[in-house]
């Protein structure tokens, strides 16, 4: 088994797809992570005033934006349902300013409630760009001051980065791990292969092993770069820093994922004699897991899916939550992939030839 294992890692160093791809993975979650560097005490209300967002429900607390209450975001976005009220509806100026006053101090769910009465409907979606308000240097420094501490600065970071280099490692992990099995599935080596004296599950434990051993040699460079990218961050802000946040981020949202991705491809590459079927099957599994759904409260957004590969943080830096029952997912995960491999066993002994 252990020099399956070594075989197979020194395939992919060799292999050009893993370095080009190392440097593409890197890179794209660098350029997410990027805005998140720039997060830092203000030193004046103009700092924050000279900050432009193009789009509202992209500011997060680099911008200077902070959670707005149900009542202020009322408060925001009435002007933007005046005008509608006005240019969509026909009201006239006075109606609409009727309108308008009877919704101040309430929440946004009762002014989209009561807005409803007058035939506008869809406010929700109105509040919910107003989520977040720019605020004062004061207000913002006390916000940044508050969050880190509970935890320090690397528990929000690590979060994001797990959220994108999760992402980022699924899509490379279906292209990287296709060449696992490409040799070994070719008629005459697969056959040649059935008559070594090589264990059934010392052969898919080894090659499984291989895989994720370089999965998690990606996932290693990919914590030391963004790990020591973070530091300097908080280094330079004066932001406490956990490099265990890194650590405890990638085993837990997304090691778990990648064994899955490595297991799907065994029993495919086995049960067809060839991995190449697993491609579209896994593109649909990461569509799949990472897609959203209406929550509770009639929003859209990301809840996370049964047996996802993927872990999702979407909210703003300091408001990162994982889905519901995430512990419960990746437990899942790691428990089918467990049987995927026993599956994938019982195939190759099938097929020995004795």
């Amino acid at each position: 088994m252990k020099a399956i294992i070594k075989r197979e890692i020194r395939n992919y160093l060799k292999n050009p797809i893993f370095w080009i791809g190392l440097v593409i993975v890197i890179a794209g979650v660098y350029q997410c992570l990027a805005p998140y560097m720039k997060i830092h005490y203000f030193k004046s209300d103009e700092e924050i005033q000279k900050i432009k967002v193009s789009v509202l429900s992209d500011a997060d607390i680099a911008d200077g934006y902070l959670p707005a209450s149900p009542e202020e975001q009322v408060e925001l976005g009435a002007g933007r349902i005046k005008k509608s009220l006005t240019d969509d509806l026909k009201m006239s100026e006075s109606e609409a300013d009727e309108i308008i006053r009877g919704i101040q101090g309430m929440s946004a769910a009762e002014a989209a409630e009561y807005l409803r009465k007058y035939h506008f409907y869809g406010a929700e979606y109105v509040f919910e760009d107003y989520r977040y308000r720019q605020g004062t240097m004061e207000e913002v420094n006390g916000y940044i001051s508050q969050k880190l501490e509970n935890h320090a600065f690397s528990y929000y970071f690590s979060r994001k980065f797990a959220d994108f280099g999760g992402l980022y490692m699924a899509f490379f992990s279906v292209i990287l791990f296709a060449f696992l099995f490409i040799q070994d599935t070719r008629k005459n080596t697969y056959e040649l292969l059935h008559t070594k004296p090589v264990r059934a599950w010392q052969y898919v434990l080894g090659k499984v092993g291989g895989g994720f051993l370089t999965g998690l040699l990606v996932l290693a460079v990919l914590n030391v770069v963004f790990m020591t990218l973070c530091f300097l961050c908080a280094k330079d802000s004066g932001f406490p820093v956990n490099p265990a946040d890194f650590l405890f981020s990638t085993c837990v949202y997304i090691l778990p994922n990648m064994l899955m991705i490595i297991c799907v491809y065994t029993i495919t590459a086995l049960l067809f004699k060839n991995p190449l079927p697993a491609v579209p099957l896994l593109f649909l599994y990461i569509v799949y897991s990472n897609m959203g759904s209406t929550g509770p409260d009639g929003m859209y957004g990301y809840y996370g899916r049964p047996l996802a590969i993927m872990v999702r943080f979407p909210g703003t830096f300091f408001d990162t939550s994982p889905p519901p029952m995430v512990w419960l997912n990746q437990l899942f995960l790691v428990f089918a992939s467990a049987l995927l491999m026993t599956l994938a066993v019982y195939i190759w002994k099938r097929r020995r030839v004795y």
